[in-house]
């Protein structure tokens, strides 16, 4: 079987989601999740600058990142597992201004995502998993700031039920800490 790339616009401006290109044999299998000469022909300027992966237990949610400055737009694959990741648009002047859309990402399915600087991403873990970020800006620890992954405002609908409800949900100290959207509001006015 041989899949080509193909690539979604959502309803979020700059939010794509792709299909990687794929082809198996009795071998198995072989992505490419990334090539810039194809992802210009496409009309997607995205220059890979790091590499990392995530690996997480069920029941992990890893809120609602960004950076507060050097913004770090994204390819994120779910390479092995699966995960509900969610992007959440924090640029004041979009027209999808505070809205969410969901994904359901996994290693089987290759789906990936490009996610534009501007935006907070997370993720609930239903499954042990690993997730691959493409980014095309740096980590810098000093920007590196959230929203809190249950903000009423934002009100993202997380499948809880898929980890065994709220007593289930594993949280990092640094995630049980970030801001409301109302004090992100408050302090940075959107992007």
């Amino acid at each position: 079987m041989l899949q080509p790339f193909e690539f979604e616009k959502m309803e979020i401006e700059g939010l794509i989601k792709i299909t990687p290109f794929y082809v198996d044999d009795i071998r198995g299998g072989f992505t490419k999740d990334y090539s810039r000469e194809v992802f210009r022909n496409n009309g997607i300027f995205y220059d890979l600058r790091e590499v990392f992966y995530t690996t997480s237990h069920k029941g992990v949610i890893r809120a609602l990142h960004f950076q507060r400055e050097k913004q770090q737009p994204k390819l994120v694959r779910c390479i092995y597992g699966h995960v509900y990741d969610v992007v959440v648009d924090l640029r004041k002047n979009s027209s999808t201004f505070k809205q969410w859309v969901g994904f359901d990402l996994t290693g089987a399915g290759r789906e990936e995502i490009l996610i534009p600087a501007g935006c907070a991403h997370g993720y609930l873990v239903f499954e042990e998993s690993i997730v691959s970020y493409k980014c095309s800006e740096k980590f810098y620890g000093e920007y590196d700031d959230g929203i809190m992954w249950n903000d009423q405002d934002i009100a993202v609908d997380w499948p809880l039920d898929m980890v065994g409800g709220m007593k289930r949900i594993i949280l990092a100290e640094k995630d049980k800490n970030l801001n409301s959207f109302a004090e992100f509001m408050d302090l940075y006015g959107g992007f």
